[in-house]
């Protein structure tokens, strides 16, 4: 059990730490009641744009268990004096840091994951999750021949389902430099290759992330919501994407309400084409009264509802 460090004289007294001496030192009368206290601190600052190319940093990067070479490595920093260079005056000491073809690919993929997960602001769980997905595939070489970028966009798809937090593959395309088609083959052989599994997509994976981009209200989400999922269970839009069907729910909502929304502002969004939210809204719209929920309030009544 350890016991709380105060000032005899004054156990209340906040207690000041100097750093620079390593005492802890009452505040009320200056009694030294602790000393060689540890500085958890750094012990200098360094700044990158510095001039002068000396850094002080006496630890490394951050070990990566992913890559087969992670242990410590030294750097020789620039010479200064005459002891450094050889009689023709060049460098007796350099960085001989031998990197394998393997980890490059790794290191390179992870770079490009890290990038696309940036651009499209997904957390670090994720990025943890697609490069574990890639070592594990690049480990299995069993998908030999494709693109690195392919693979890597591809587990970067996979994590983010895996995670709860699906991205369409609009949204991964436009973040790497692959296409669509390279990229879906590349899934389906991971999936089918390495026994790895995604839950189903559904209308309510998209429809917060689709509301909150088009700045809607809570109550077009909550009934967007509520016709996504009714058309989807009574089957309504039998072979429709959810995508299709939660931005065709989306832009029935609020055209019933005074926030409306073009099918063009909602395709943007939702990465689908015009006509693919009309051809789901088209099936939705004879069965609409059944599918708003109860408590809705139309601004446009059902009858005045948009016909494509």
């Amino acid at each position: 059990m350890s016991s709380k460090v105060a000032c005899k004289f004054h156990p209340d007294a906040p207690l000041i730490e100097d750093y620079r001496a390593g005492d802890q030192i009452c505040s009320e009368c200056g009694l030294v009641v602790g000393d060689r206290v540890i500085d958890v601190g750094s012990e200098w600052r360094t700044f990158s744009n510095e001039k002068g190319g000396e850094d002080k940093s006496r630890v490394g990067g951050a070990e990566n268990t992913l890559l087969g070479s992670s242990d410590l490595s030294t750097i020789i920093g620039p010479g200064r004096g005459g002891a450094s260079f050889s009689s023709d005056g060049n460098a007796m000491y350099n960085n001989r840091r031998t990197v394998s073809s393997s980890d490059r690919t790794l290191i390179n993929a992870f770079r490009t994951i890290s990038n696309m997960a940036d651009r499209i602001n997904l957390p670090k769980t994720i990025i943890d999750r697609a490069n574990n997905l890639f070592k594990m595939v690049s480990d299995g070489k069993n998908l030999k021949g494709r693109a690195n970028d392919a693979i890597a966009a591809a587990c970067l798809y996979i994590a983010c389902r895996q995670e709860g937090v699906p991205r369409t593959f609009k949204e991964i395309v436009a973040v790497s430099t692959i296409s669509k088609k390279e990229i879906g083959r590349c899934f389906k052989l991971i999936l089918k290759a390495h026994d790895t599994s995604v839950d189903l997509i559904t209308t309510g994976d998209f429809m917060s992330r689709f509301c909150g981009t088009l700045s809607l209200s809570r109550d077009v989400q909550k009934a967007a919501t509520s016709i996504a999922k009714k058309a989807v269970d009574l089957d309504i839009v039998p072979g429709r994407s959810p995508i299709s069907v939660a931005a065709a729910a989306i832009y029935m909502a609020s055209q019933a309400s005074d926030d409306k929304r073009t099918q063009r502002e909602i395709a943007d969004i939702a990465g689908v084409a015009d006509v693919t939210i009309r051809q789901s809204y088209k099936l939705m719209l004879p069965r609409a009264a059944e599918l708003f929920p109860q408590d809705f309030k139309f601004t446009t009544p059902i009858e005045n509802l948009p016909q494509n």
